[in-house]
């Protein structure tokens, strides 16, 4: 069976200030290969270089559709290691969704029961439908407390594709996605498929997130971003949303 992701929603374009491309050249990679939807989320408050939050008051000026293909709007919020969110209200008011995550540049890790709890307490905030890359046993999480969070929250778990890429770097991260999946599976708990994609060549790649989802016989109903109607349901989204 081919699987197949029409919106590639977790990537950074350089306004995240360690990314190399712009909005449209983004796009443009997302067009030319055959998605129906990218997300650009870029990196909140706490992560070196990225923007300020005051990037996210004025993304009504971008079209929602560029090179045929639909833009979503969403931040990849810092979980800070007070179990708080980088992003202040106002700004996540101001996009179509966020994606929450542990990022060693500005947390410390807490062991697994601190750094699970962290993680769900983020996982609660009405705006957050996402989790990214949990997967780094540099901040070990509980899987079995968190996709049944995941699941009584209504937020999908990331199989991020550029972690299983630099593997090396990420402790245990195949590993933990299997394990993760498992639990997903036996919960009926959603996951997303993301490239993470920092650099337009990135777009669009889920070749080796593809292939783990493949070996686990994971499935496709599950999976959030292999359709538009049921990423935009998920998201509760709303056109008029952005930057009111």
């Amino acid at each position: 069976m081919e699987r197949k992701i029409v919106l590639d929603i977790h990537t950074h374009t350089i306004a995240s200030g360690h990314a190399y491309g712009t909005i449209r050249e983004m796009a443009y990679a997302a067009s030319s290969r055959g998605l129906k939807g990218i997300g650009f989320t870029e990196h909140a408050p706490g992560i070196p270089g990225t923007c300020d939050s005051f990037y996210f008051c004025n993304l009504r000026v971008i079209p929602r559709e560029i090179f045929g293909v639909k833009i979503f709007h969403g931040s990849e919020i810092n979980v800070l290691n007070d179990g708080s969110l980088s992003l202040e209200e106002k700004r996540i008011n101001q996009i179509d969704y966020g994606i929450v995550g542990i990022h060693v540049q500005c947390y410390e890790d807490q062991g697994i029961a601190k750094n699970t709890q962290n993680l769900i307490s983020c996982m609660k905030h009405p705006r957050v439908h996402f989790v990214s890359h949990p997967d780094d046993d540099n901040t070990p999480l509980d899987y079995n407390h968190l996709v049944l969070a995941a699941k009584q929250y209504q937020v999908a778990l990331e199989v991020n594709n550029s972690s299983l890429i630099k593997k090396d770097k990420r402790l245990n991260c195949y590993d933990n996605y299997k394990k993760m999946l498992k639990l997903c599976m036996q919960t009926r708990t959603n996951i997303f498929v993301g490239s993470d994609a920092h650099d337009p060549s990135g777009v669009g790649e889920f070749k080796l997130a593809l292939e783990l989802l493949t070996e686990v016989n994971f499935d496709e109903d599950l999976i959030i971003n292999n359709d538009v109607d049921k990423f935009t349901e998920f998201i509760n989204f709303d056109t008029d949303k952005v930057s009111q």
